[in-house]
């Protein structure tokens, strides 16, 4: 699943300041956004692959991570079904969350496609939360692009670079996560190995006004990585991955 974390626009200008970049430079206006986020399936018809994002069936991978309250254990898998949406053809990607008891923590099917230029499109979520005991406890956070006011937005440029700011999905009270790409050359070790030219975000939304995080993703892997800044414990590493 696509896990966020909260930022106050407060604590966004001072991990800026922190690196050195202006508060403008971040920045999403919602018309701008907007303007982004515009569907037209011609743009989807000869979609190129992001290394930083790949979502080629087949594809899975395995994290290890949680809180100071939680241990739980992340696979991700890409499957080979689709699912057509404002006219797009995107990627059924499957994402479950189990605690150490091997109980479902969380559940979700995430809707991604590349589109002619590489970037990587979010279209939606289907999520759920459930209680130790199997039962559904929350589907918060499930929206679909086209619905309720809903747009889609993208989770990985074609060609990230320092400073890019952009918003990754929304549906106003539901769904509004942005991001912000820091670097392009980093170096990041994990359980799975040690990986460079490593893109690093931070990644936050305007509806909850507790947490950031940054994540880590390399080139031919994806994300390897993802823990809290400010507000929070969470951390997530990558230890295997295949397809």
């Amino acid at each position: 699943m696509h896990r966020n974390k909260k930022v106050t626009a407060l604590v966004v200008s001072a991990v800026m300041t922190a690196v050195g970049v202006g508060a403008a430079t971040v920045a999403v206006s919602a018309s701008a956004a907007a303007r982004a986020s515009v569907v037209d399936p011609s743009n989807f018809t000869n979609p190129k692959a992001n290394p930083y994002f790949p979502i080629k069936p087949g594809m899975h991978w395995v994290l290890r991570g949680g809180d100071t309250s939680e241990r739980l254990v992340e696979h991700m898998r890409v499957t080979h079904k689709t699912k057509t949406i404002q006219g797009v053809t995107v990627r059924v990607i499957r994402d479950v969350l189990r605690r150490t008891d091997g109980s479902v923590a969380e559940a979700t099917y995430d809707y991604y496609v590349d589109d002619n230029a590489g970037n990587v499109w979010y279209f939606g979520e289907d999520t759920a939360t459930y209680k130790p005991n199997g039962q559904v406890e929350s589907r918060d956070g499930t929206w679909r692009a086209g619905r309720h006011g809903a747009r889609p937005g993208i989770i990985m440029k074609a060609n990230p670079k320092p400073t890019d700011a952009y918003r990754q999905e929304f549906q106003r009270g539901v769904a509004e996560d942005q991001a912000w790409t820091v670097q392009t050359n980093a170096v990041q070790t994990v359980p799975a190995g040690t990986f460079h030219h490593v893109v690093r975000s931070f990644e936050w939304s305007r509806l909850e006004r507790a947490n950031i995080s940054v994540k880590f993703y390399a080139p031919g892997v994806g994300e390897i990585s993802e823990g809290d800044v400010v507000g929070g414990t969470e951390k997530f590493v990558l230890v295997s991955y295949g397809g």
